[in-house]
């Protein structure tokens, strides 16, 4: 016979079903992380506004520390991305661990494309995951082929990297690419503070750069936090929220869900106000609508959290 598993229920309600509010939203995770790199790369780089998630944190205190071990925890986009750091960071050694679960998580395709361009990483324990141990040195860069199918973040810390690499990067994906909108924020992030980038379908370049001019960035809010807040107003009998900040030409692949919503009927549902805030007045969607369907299933992996069906 089965044993029973306890539950524990948080039941939150409103007594009239009616919100009002304004909210203020960190900055995004994703082009947090990828900013923080870049800022260790170029030191003309400065950003606002960054992310406070853990995962942020994380990579601000592998990026300070000074140790020989670095311990990212659960954080992958840190794992991945400083794999990359490292590996060009000159006369330093460092092994890069993680926390029981972070070390059964492969990370031997992105080792072996470093490997390749030249870097000298070796396993520690188990071939094929951390911890790693990365010396840092010169990398000439050049071209390799990778599988567009793997994990964004693979390509992403490859593309971070590139224009510190004498001869950059030249990267050709095979097949589909499954999470563009984050290949699109790297490299849309790196043309911002002045870099090289052509990315021509199954081909990326990116162009060596040893120096950028000194450019400040504030990262936009982050939508997937600010997605929840449309789920919110659709449960409320009548509804506002101001969200702040956040950007007409967003970057985020999440920023889908103002799409979405675009094919609302209802007039009003939600507007860009010129200070970079956002309003969400009376929300609703349906999405029996085929244009709600064939945006959802060209950004399942986006939506996966936010909507449910």
């Amino acid at each position: 016979m089965k044993k029973d598993i306890p539950y524990s229920f948080v039941n939150l309600s409103h007594s009239n079903k009616k919100i009002n509010g304004e909210i203020s939203i960190s900055g995004s995770k994703s082009e947090s992380n990828r900013l923080l790199i870049l800022s260790y790369l170029y030191k003309n780089l400065k950003i606002n506004n960054l992310s406070t998630s853990d995962d942020t944190l994380s990579m601000i205190n592998g990026l300070n520390s000074e140790d020989d071990l670095i311990d990212v925890g659960h954080a992958g986009t840190t794992m991945r991305f400083l794999t990359s750091f490292f590996s060009i960071s000159k006369k330093s050694k460092k092994i890069l661990t993680g926390s029981p679960r972070m070390l059964e998580r492969p990370i031997k395709i992105l080792v072996d494309a470093l490997i390749e361009l030249g870097a000298k990483i070796d396993y520690k324990k188990k071939q094929g995951y951390p911890p790693l141990i990365i010396n840092g040195r010169n990398i000439l860069g050049g071209s390799i082929e990778l599988s567009s199918e793997i994990s964004s973040q693979y390509i992403s810390s490859l593309l971070l990297i590139a224009p510190k690499l004498k001869n950059g990067l030249e990267l050709f994906l095979k097949g589909n690419i499954t999470s563009l909108p984050y290949i699109e924020m790297t490299c849309n992030l790196l043309k911002k503070i002045g870099v090289g980038v052509d990315f021509d379908g199954s081909k990326i370049k990116v162009f060596p750069k040893n120096e950028i001019r000194p450019v400040t960035i504030d990262v936009e809010s982050d939508w997937s936090s600010a997605s929840y807040y449309y789920s919110i107003i659709a449960l409320a009998k009548k509804g506002k929220v101001v969200l702040s900040t956040f950007n007409n030409n967003s970057l985020q692949g999440d920023n889908i869900i103002a799409k979405i919503n675009a094919f609302n009927p209802k007039p009003g549902a939600w507007f860009f106000l010129k200070n970079e805030r956002i309003k969400i007045d009376d929300y609703y969607f349906d999405l029996k609508y085929k244009e709600y369907e064939d945006l959802i299933i060209k950004n399942k992996t986006i939506f996966e959290k936010q909507l449910i069906k």
